[in-house]
């Protein structure tokens, strides 16, 4: 047989056999995956079926929630309703109880008011009977009383006109006489009164107000670690220590005290920036003119913001308001000033205190008078110098910056430079004396007191024989020492007489100043 007929009928065969084989494995699948099929519908009929049966049961559960929501919603609302009927009925019964006891009163005021109408009635019919009696009773008063001038005119031979002409003229004058006693007896109760008036208004405004007082001194003193640093203060002939004093118009003086140098000066701003910029200068270490001077304007700038918060600080404590900032800063400056020893800011505010409390017990304005007391030395720390006095310069600065011509014309008539117009003046004025004479508010400046006693040392050097004089006790003894060959026991007499006349004619001074006169003879011989 042809090998290709036989290729094509094993093909053919094979090609059969693969059709069949192909159609029974295509059978066999078919009938798995209808079989699968069929199981996964039942599963997916029974997963169905029990999701429908849990929806109808949440369905069940659900209508049973609403209905019982609804039912509890009914009965909450059926309460409200219950309860707002209740109320509603309550009210009914108070507002008829109200009524009634309403009507009841006007009932009881209506019987009463009858009762008085009857009274009325019953008191009028026997007042018209009383006024009858009383008309009955006038006239035979008046007809008697005729009589009577009847009878006085004949026996006085005047008429009643000219008889009450001169008996209203005798009443008149002894009124008169009787009322100028009394006029002068209220006169001089008043006067009384006034004076214990004012002088109880004056101590017990000084006990209410306990302010400290504040002493100034001319000298500040600044301590050093060491004595090392007092070379590099001075500096290479004295360049640095030059250039401080002429930056901050201070004298410095460096001596032998250990650990300290004195800064002096009568201006307390200058002493304060001259003691802030040294201790900045020491704690830095570089210390040459340049950065003196740059040091210095820094501190300077440092004491002015100082000085502003200072002034805002105390108007604030004081309760002051609308007060213009340069004022606020002339508070502020009072603050490195003194008078008389006394700080300057520590007295106005004394005075503002004591002015208000015054005021008070015046019935007057006690702000306004505050305000007047603060500022009543601000001439005492203007920026230049002027030629008034601080009392008028204080009052043209006060009308400068807009304040009240009450509060303007108690500053410039405080120490009476000017006529007061304002009632608060007066007071301004009595609380400034006050506060400086309270009892260790000042002291004599440092100055006038060494003054005072350099010229007592030289009264008594200025007489013929004396050698030496000294100032004791602070100015209470002056001993006099003298030459023995020069002066005689009975000159040393005269001599202290005259010195203690002299004393009490040319100088000012307290309490009293003893004058000790000392001469001794003495022989020295030397053996060799």
């Amino acid at each position: 047989m042809d090998p290709i007929i036989m290729t094509v009928i094993v093909g053919v065969i094979a090609l059969l056999v693969g059709i069949f084989a192909g159609k029974l494995i295509f059978n066999k699948n078919t009938t798995k995956l209808v079989e699968e099929a069929q199981l996964q519908a039942d599963r997916i009929n029974a997963e169905a079926e029990q999701k429908i049966k849990e929806a109808e049961l949440q369905a069940t559960n659900l209508k049973e929630k609403k209905a019982l929501e609804a039912k509890e919603h009914f009965l909450q609302l059926k309460t409200e309703h219950e309860k707002q009927v209740m109320q509603r009925t309550q009210k009914l019964s108070e507002s008829e109880n109200r009524i009634k006891q309403k009507e009841k009163d006007l009932a009881d005021k209506t019987t009463a008011a009858q009762q008085q109408i009857q009274e009325y009635e019953q008191k009028k019919t026997n007042l018209d009977r009383q006024l009858e009696v009383v008309s009955k009773k006038q006239e035979e008063l008046g007809k008697q009383h005729e009589e009577h001038i009847k009878r006085l005119e004949k026996v006085s031979n005047l008429n009643a006109a000219d008889a009450k002409k001169e008996l209203i003229e005798a009443i008149k004058n002894e009124a008169k006489t009787e009322a100028m006693a009394h006029v002068q007896e209220i006169m001089e109760e008043a006067k009384t009164r006034a004076n214990k008036e004012a002088k109880k208004i004056i101590i017990q405004t000084i006990q209410r107000t306990a302010a400290e007082t504040a002493v100034e001194n001319s000298i500040t003193v600044f301590n050093l670690e060491s004595d090392d640093v007092k070379g590099q203060i001075i500096g290479r002939e004295g360049r640095n220590i030059r250039a401080l004093e002429a930056a901050t118009g201070v004298d410095l003086v460096v001596d032998d005290t250990p650990e300290a140098i004195i800064l002096s000066s009568f201006d307390p701003v200058r002493r304060e920036i001259a003691r802030l910029s040294l201790q900045k200068l020491v704690q830095d270490g570089r210390m040459h003119p340049a950065r003196i001077e740059e040091v210095v304007e820094k501190t300077k700038k440092a004491i002015e913001e100082q000085i502003m918060e200072i002034g805002e600080r105390t108007v604030i404590d004081m309760g002051i308001h609308g007060l213009h900032k340069e004022l606020v800063r002339m508070v502020g400056r009072m603050r490195f000033r003194s008078s008389y020893g006394q700080n300057l800011l520590m007295h106005s505010r004394e005075t503002a205190n004591l002015c208000a409390i015054m005021a008070s017990e015046l019935g007057i304005n006690p702000k306004l008078a505050k305000r007047a007391g603060l500022l009543h030395d601000i001439g005492k720390v203007p920026d230049e110098e002027s030629e008034l006095s601080h009392a008028l310069l204080g009052a043209k600065l006060a009308e400068k910056y807009g304040e009240h011509p009450s509060v303007v014309n108690a500053i410039g008539a405080h120490h009476d430079e000017m006529e007061m117009n304002y009632i608060i003046s007066p007071i301004i004025q009595a609380c400034d004396a006050i506060s400086g004479a309270r009892p260790g508010a000042r002291r004599e400046i440092m100055q006038s007191y060494l003054e005072r006693i350099k010229d007592l040392e030289s009264l008594a050097m200025s007489y013929g024989g004396v050698e030496k004089a000294y100032a004791i006790q602070a100015g209470r003894e002056l001993r006099v020492i003298v030459e023995a060959d020069k002066v005689s026991d009975a000159e040393s007499d005269k001599l202290s007489f005259e010195i203690a006349d002299r004393i009490q004619k040319e100088m000012q001074y307290p309490g009293q100043i003893k004058v000790t006169v000392i001469r001794e003879k003495r022989a020295v011989n030397v053996a060799r």
